[in-house]
């Protein structure tokens, strides 16, 4: 029995990633070219079809460099942002938290630090759009059928992930809108059966919303967390693109 499962498993896995030699796959680098954008479309498809969908396929890119750029306007605006929620009230009695007004400081003091932000919330919404886009393509295209399942489970979890990422970070500001975003998710968290409180307490520190609860947990999510996830995720989705080829529509 467990031969014939060792012969199943592993022909499944040599179906769709055939054993290649690493010298092989390294003197194939100089085909990129040919390997992103495969010649054969042109004895298959027609010119129309051809550019109907040629443009569609530097979506995977365009995710990978809003993610570039994110990190990078990240990392300048971590310097200055503090991930308090403590709740003060200012001299006319209006609640404020460090986490807020360091976000004020950011916009209003800080050399760049406008256009920073703004670089980093537009290119949340880029990344989100086009990786959305991308998973749109696969599926129309039918890049998710033998042999690329496994990438196209990838894909999956990478949108899932990103949604996450766009979630946690726009809850940072601790302003209201960030109060109201942090109200219906804790809603949705605890409308589940069963495991609804423990989901509420994994993911936001209880039950009731606190902004000195849920914006350090946020920032350890957005910051240290899900980056790692989406890192490694993303290498192995580009491997196994580079190592199986781009696929064609079908």
């Amino acid at each position: 029995m467990f031969r014939r499962l060792n012969r199943t498993v592993f022909g499944w896995l040599k179906d769709r990633f055939p054993t290649v030699p690493y010298a092989d796959l390294t003197r194939k680098v100089g085909e990129t070219i040919q390997r992103q954008v495969p010649r054969s479309h042109a004895e298959k498809y027609e010119l129309k079809t051809i550019w109907y969908w040629y443009p569609l396929y530097c979506l995977g890119g365009i995710s990978f460099i809003a993610f570039i750029i994110l990190t990078i306007t990240g990392i300048v605006l971590g310097f200055y942002y503090i991930p308090d929620g403590t709740v003060s009230f200012t001299s006319q009695l209006e609640p404020t938290n460090p986490a807020y007004e360091s976000l004020v400081k950011i916009m209003n003091e800080v050399p760049l630090g406008f256009i920073m932000r703004g670089v980093h919330h537009w290119g949340a919404h880029i990344m989100i759009a086009a990786v959305f886009l991308h998973m749109c393509r696969v599926y129309f295209t039918g890049a998710y059928k033998k042999p690329r399942e496994l990438n196209w489970l990838l894909g999956v979890a990478l949108l899932f992930l990103t949604l996450g990422f766009g979630y946690t970070g726009y809850l940072l500001p601790a302003n209201d809108l960030s109060q109201a975003a942090a109200t219906i998710g804790m809603g949705m968290a605890r409308s589940v059966p069963y495991l609804g409180d423990l989901q509420a307490l994994i993911v936001f520190g209880g039950t009731d919303i606190t902004v000195t609860n849920y914006v350090l947990r946020m920032y350890w999510y957005h910051v240290f967390i899900l980056p790692f996830l989406v890192i490694g995720l993303m290498l192995v989705h580009m491997a196994l693109v580079w190592i199986q080829g781009v696929a064609e529509p079908r």
